[in-house]
């Protein structure tokens, strides 16, 4: 089908991905229930049935398998809509979150970082690409397939928190919902994800011996002790991307590990005593969590071990916040990864890449935790994903909601 007709982007998709754009729906924020009510309302009006339901957060987070969670929250809500079948059809699942992680500087913005503004081809603004295309890409499949009438159910969930852990997933989850197969428009540059690398949070403390500048030489800097900490993690990391699974060839550093927060001192004349330094490891495929754990607990030892100080005043390793195991689309995956190559392909009339990401995502629970054989599938570029003037391409959202569209026909069986 090489001269099939590229998909022209549709106004009414592009309205309505605006609208969702322009909810501020940062994790932990009242706009991540807002936004709920708004979608389970938009089901209720396409003919869905829906389930609109309080997360007991408290109680799903003293769970032992909790997947963690970063943004405070006492209030979550789960949606799900079902397009139910006609019967004698499989179900099939596109699971969407709507939470999105914070703007950071407005200043390295070129307009309000929730507009929702079309210039050509492109509509701007926090989680446009991560992952409102995806989400509008999947309600238009959704309506969309009202008309074709499928055998088995259809169902399309909003949750929230994924991206400090996978709260809205895990409840989904805890709840009873389960497809015999799913697929999450995640950005993928319209590519097929099978698998992903994991993330583990972690927290280092570094304890010094405080002194007068002027006297520097009679304390002990945590600064100038973490910097052979630092430099210890980018060896592991170094190590840990020798002979990457081929998956993940096309990145350079599939399992990354990173600081992202660094707090020292609190004086400008005072050695600093304290150090506080907050990052993430990355999980390979196949790769149990405690192993990573593991290998960076080892290394921050054997940095203490050799030396004096730090032998003494050993650093404090902490385990927090969201926990992305690794995942892959197991080899009986119902014929999902054949499914959504073929409707792809229909519509499109090239076959896509397949390859394996980098970050953890609701994949490993709905595979892992929900036995749902699971694939990432939609529009945007995953350079845009949480950057100034994220933007996903509205052509790629709707030939996204055409694939998705066709991947139900034939996965779902249609009349």
């Amino acid at each position: 089908m090489s001269g099939a007709a590229p998909a022209e982007p549709d106004p009414a998709m592009a309205g309505l991905l605006a609208d969702l754009v322009r909810v501020p729906s940062v994790g932990g924020s009242p706009a991540e229930t807002g936004i709920q009510d708004r979608l389970a309302a938009w089901l209720r009006a396409e003919g869905l049935e829906v389930d609109h339901w309080p997360i007991p957060v408290a109680d799903l987070a003293a769970e032992p398998d909790f997947p963690g969670m970063e943004a405070a929250r006492t209030e979550a809500w789960g949606v799900v809509g079902r397009l139910p079948g006609t019967g004698g059809g499989r179900s099939l699942l596109f699971d969407c979150h709507v939470d999105v992680v914070p703007p950071g500087d407005p200043s390295a913005w070129s307009g309000d970082p929730f507009s929702g503004r079309i210039v050509g081809d492109r509509l701007y603004g926090r989680g446009a690409c991560d992952m409102k295309g995806g989400l509008v890409a999947a309600l238009f499949a959704v309506r969309a397939l009202r008309r074709a009438r499928p055998r088995g159910d259809v169902l399309i969930a909003c949750v929230p928190g994924e991206e400090d852990g996978g709260l809205g997933t895990y409840a989904l989850l805890s709840r009873g919902w389960r497809a015999d197969a799913c697929v999450i428009p995640e950005p993928t540059g319209l590519g097929v994800v099978p698998a992903n690398a994991g993330a583990l949070t972690f927290r280092l403390r570094i304890r010094g011996r405080g002194a007068h500048a002027a006297r520097r030489d009679t304390g002990v800097s945590a600064v100038e002790l973490f910097l052979p900490v630092f430099t210890a993690l980018r060896d592991l990391e170094r190590r840990r991307n020798t002979g990457p699974d081929p998956l993940m060839a096309r990145w350079r550093l599939p399992y990354a590990i990173e600081i992202g927060t660094v707090r020292a001192g609190d004086w400008s004349s005072t050695v600093p005593d304290d150090l506080v330094a907050e990052g993430r490891i990355g999980v390979a495929l196949d790769e149990p969590e405690h192993a990573a754990r593991h290998a960076l607990e080892r290394t921050v030892a054997n940095v203490c071990a050799s030396d004096d100080w730090l032998s003494r005043h050993p650093v404090e390793v902490e385990w927090w916040g969201g926990r992305f195991a690794s995942c892959r689309l197991p080899h009986h995956d119902n014929g999902l990864l054949e499914g959504i190559t073929e409707a792809h392909t229909g519509v499109t009339g090239e076959a896509p890449a397949v390859w394996g990401a980098p970050y953890g995502s609701d994949l490993r629970l709905l595979t892992g935790l929900g036995g749902i054989p699971t694939v990432q599938y939609g529009p945007g570029d995953v350079a845009c994903m949480h950057a100034p003037d994220e933007h996903v391409s509205l052509t790629e959202v709707a030939t996204a909601a055409r694939t998705l569209t066709a991947l139900a026909h034939s996965y779902c069986g249609t009349h």
